[in-house]
């Protein structure tokens, strides 16, 4: 997310040129002709001063209570608690635009499918909501150790 927002920053400041004898600091535009080439540079591992530093996924907890609630992908699940339990990761907008309605879990001998359905907080009325994805993690108690069964996600196909 924060290497997305620096490129994009790059790009809309660094469109400059320097003159073709090599001096920077000029202030003349560029005349006719003339090529501008702009770097877009990679940030992932320098943070930019002021920014906070990258935290882990946000955990959130169904709320029950979503509108225009919608199937979603996740992009990891991880047993924890010795296979009782399935920590799920996805990318995500910010709540309250953003939120996790619920998560369906079906188990069967072979398999366990997990879904997770997200939709917009009612609290979101009139409330700006900001283009941005963030991870989130939430995690799920099985009725039964997950063993040798496979985690499979339900909002695929």
């Amino acid at each position: 997310m924060t290497a997305t927002l620096l490129a994009g920053c790059l790009l809309a400041t660094s469109c400059g040129t320097a003159p073709p004898d090599g001096r920077s600091g000029s202030s003349t535009p560029p005349s006719s002709g003339t090529t501008v080439t702009a770097t877009a540079v990679s940030t992932a591992s320098t943070p930019t001063p002021g920014t906070p530093p990258a935290k882990g996924p946000e955990p959130v907890r169904p709320t029950g209570d979503a509108v225009d609630v919608r199937k979603v992908r996740w992009t990891k699940a991880k047993p924890v608690d010795k296979g009782r339990k399935v920590q799920l990761f996805w990318m995500s907008g910010v709540a309250p635009c953003t939120v996790l309605d619920r998560v369906k879990v079906k188990e069967t001998r072979s398999r366990v499918t997990i879904t997770l359905y997200e939709g917009t907080s009612p609290k979101a009325r009139n409330v700006s909501c900001i283009m941005i994805a963030i991870e989130k993690t939430t995690t799920v108690k099985l009725k039964a150790p997950l063993g040798k069964r496979r985690i499979v996600d339900g909002a695929k196909g």
